[in-house]
């Protein structure tokens, strides 16, 4: 039983201590020192002892006196949620005596001091328990008082073959449970780039900022040792959509009331800011959603990856196909594209059973904290399973619909003739979820892991797939298209500028005359349009079974309109009298680098140093400059402002720090300005103990 009042300071109930007695527990011990490194819980910046649930931890308890054969004692755990005033106790006996579903031994008796084993089960609650010892006095049962430096943290165990998120290689629970640092994948197919972020699971206050998120959405204590239910819940509670949660989403350009999306190097300093004030922080787009969801996840113990799908479809219409809809001229029609594909879309994986769905369905399952779709009536998607997705087995929860159509969707480009009717006039099964990436094992460089959802294109498995999909309601196209002889397609080189060339080629006997359009905008990763620079109409013919190129160059300069993208987008059209072509072609530009160098001895508690330095390589000053740097078990987050930097023109900034973990570390920066953004820079650094 537990005391339910608004008191904060709850307690067991039980009989009131022999007031005429003398205390007869002196001292418990939570034997840190030995427990940590066995639970691989070390790392978190916390006085209390941190623990895996199905894994025995051990506690020292001295009585004042030598203890008895017969004594009865018994170790009593209460977990309360900060909001409700509601919380569950775990009581655990020794000896004989039943006792909860925890299990209690004596390891070593020596005079007054009992060294226990306790090991919680392999489903335990997860959270923040107090710890109190009670003894049968005379009677009546004696407990110790309340005392936080016994407090006990109780997380998911990836180490152990009974807990829903075990994982069997150990490599793999070191990457995705204990490293505290990531690359997360962003750009286009054939330019993948990629940003460094801090995810900082163990940094000071972090595991106290996850249970206040758990609290905060009123989440039952009784499901909190519930995967899944976990889980659901904080994709729910990462984004503030319904529910005042962690980050505010914004895809526009005005970051004004916040901190644009680009500035932020990791989740620390988000997770701090949401715990200390308990308002949604300003602002987020896909990769920050998916970054602080990682930390929130591996910080509770859960094997965690942020994964990155490019060309990913967001289907406005729930179907199978993602609309491109163009004027009778052939120009793009925004106004009535309400589909958009983005470059990428970043959302988290997270290892795990599934007792809920049929064998061979457990393992990698999807999970998404970017408010699109409401699931069971709040922004949230998954887990939905990779394996079923794979196999077109829809008719599983949660969410595994929305997922395979982000990865799977057709192309269908429509015209709209001066009445308003559409008519398909290409389709294209391949652009859709052309590649999905995450980060090795082990290493910065990417994994594709684009097998694991969806089998090779045009493969008879891939048709199976697809077919099944279909059956469990996925509207797919089947527009009967013609044989087209006329195609076209895009290339670009970088350099001052950018020059494309275009190449139409005619597979047909006759020579054909084409009209064709180019467009050419900057536009935001999600394939909404920030600005025109180019709007071209020309012609050009192709004689039989040739090719004619077409060289092609922005009419005006692109880098004024870029701010905070930096992608640019051009679609070409063309209309042969019945024949119609299309290509698109997404260009990411690259941008300088922050170097970064340290110094100092590498060792903890060492002294040491890092500088970071940048020059201005563009034509143009840059406005309004933020710099930021961290790194963690190195360096909490710094920050430094500059109002201006002219072209050719530099900065160095060196901070001081004091390693205070050892192993590989990383320190991560980023700078951002009002006319340019994503210049980072990283190091590696090895920390001897």
């Amino acid at each position: 039983a537990f005391d339910e009042s608004a008191d904060a300071e709850a307690t067991p109930r039980g009989h009131p201590p022999d007031g005429g007695k003398s205390r007869v527990i002196d001292i418990v011990d939570m034997c840190q020192q030995i427990n940590k490194p066995n639970h691989f819980t070390s790392a978190y910046d916390i006085e209390n002892l941190v623990v895996r649930r199905g894994l025995e931890f051990v506690i020292r308890v001295t009585f004042n006196r030598p203890f008895a054969e017969g004594d009865d004692f018994q170790v009593e755990f209460l977990i309360v949620a900060a909001a409700q005033h509601k919380g569950t106790q775990v009581v655990v006996t020794f000896g004989n005596r039943n006792g909860g579903p925890w299990t209690g031994r004596i390891l070593e008796t020596s005079g007054e001091t009992l060294m226990l084993g306790v090991t919680p089960t392999a489903d335990a609650v997860v959270g923040k328990f107090r710890t109190y010892v009670a003894v049968m006095v005379g009677g009546g049962l004696q407990r110790t008082k309340r005392d936080p430096s016994t407090d006990l943290y109780v997380l998911f165990n990836a180490w152990c073959q009974d807990d829903a998120v075990f994982v069997p290689n150990d490599g793999e629970r070191r990457e995705y449970v204990l490293n505290d640092t990531g690359v997360i994948f962003q750009g286009s197919v054939g330019a993948v780039s990629h940003r460094n972020w801090t995810y900082g699971q163990f940094e000071r206050g972090i595991l106290d900022a996850c249970i206040y998120i758990l609290d905060a959405s009123r989440m039952p204590i009784y499901n909190r040792g519930n995967i899944i239910k976990l889980v659901r819940k904080g994709s729910a509670m990462l984004n503030s959509q319904d529910d005042n949660g962690v980050l505010v989403g914004n895809w526009s350009e005005d970051f004004s009331m916040g901190t644009p999306p680009t500035s932020w190097t990791g989740s620390v300093k988000i997770l701090l800011q949401y715990v200390n004030t308990g308002v949604p922080i300003c602002f987020a787009q896909c990769w920050v959603f998916a970054g602080v969801f990682n930390t929130f996840l591996r910080c509770l113990g859960i094997p965690s990856r942020v994964i990155t799908n490019f060309s990913s479809a967001h289907d406005n219409t729930g179907n199978l196909k993602t609309d491109l809809i163009f004027k009778p001229d052939g120009t793009p029609d925004k106004r009535h594209t309400r589909d958009s594909i983005w470059n990428y879309h970043c959302w988290n994986e997270v290892f795990m059973t599934r007792p809920d769905l049929p064998p061979g369905l457990a393992g990698w399952q999807v999970v998404d904290a970017t408010p699109q779709e409401t699931s069971d009536g709040h922004f949230r998607c998954g887990p939905a399973s990779v394996s079923a997705i794979k196999e077109g087995l829809l008719c599983h929860q949660f969410d595994s619909g929305f997922v395979f159509a982000e990865v799977n969707s057709d192309v269908v480009f429509q015209k709209r003739d001066r009445y308003g009717t559409l008519s398909p006039f290409r389709v294209d099964k391949t652009h859709i979820g052309q590649a999905i990436y995450t980060k090795a094992v082990g290493s910065p460089a990417p994994m594709d892991i684009t097998i694991t959802y969806k089998h090779p294109e045009g493969s008879a498995d891939d048709s199976r797939t697809m077919a099944r999909a279909e059956e469990y309601g996925c509207e797919r196209d089947h527009s009967e298209l013609p044989q087209t002889q006329l195609s076209v397609a895009i290339s670009c080189h970088l350099g001052q500028d950018v020059n494309l060339a275009l190449e139409f080629q005619n597979q047909g006997e006759y020579p054909r005359s084409v009209q064709a359009h180019l467009s050419g905008s900057v536009v935001f990763y999600t394939g909404i349009t920030a600005s025109q620079f180019k709007d071209q109409s020309f012609s050009v013919t192709v004689t039989p079974y040739q090719s004619e190129r077409r060289q092609q160059s922005p009419d005006s300069p692109y880098m004024p309109h870029l701010g905070a993208q930096l992608c640019l987008h051009f679609v070409v059209t063309g209309q042969a009298d019945d024949q119609s072509v299309s290509a698109i072609k997404v260009v990411n530009l690259q941008t300088p680098s922050l170097t970064m160098t340290v110094s100092g001895t590498p060792q903890v508690q060492q002294r040491m140093y890092v500088t970071v330095s940048f020059t201005n390589p563009f034509n143009f000053p840059l406005h309004n400059v933020h710099v930021a740097m961290e790194g963690p078990g190195l360096m909490s987050d710094r920050t430094r402002n500059y109002s201006v930097i002219n072209s050719q023109s530099s900065f160095s900034w060196t901070e001081e720090f004091t390693p205070r973990l050892d192993g590989p570390r990383c320190l991560v920066a980023q700078l951002n300005s009002s006319n340019l953004s994503e210049v980072s820079g990283h190091v590696d650094v090895i920390i001897s103990p």
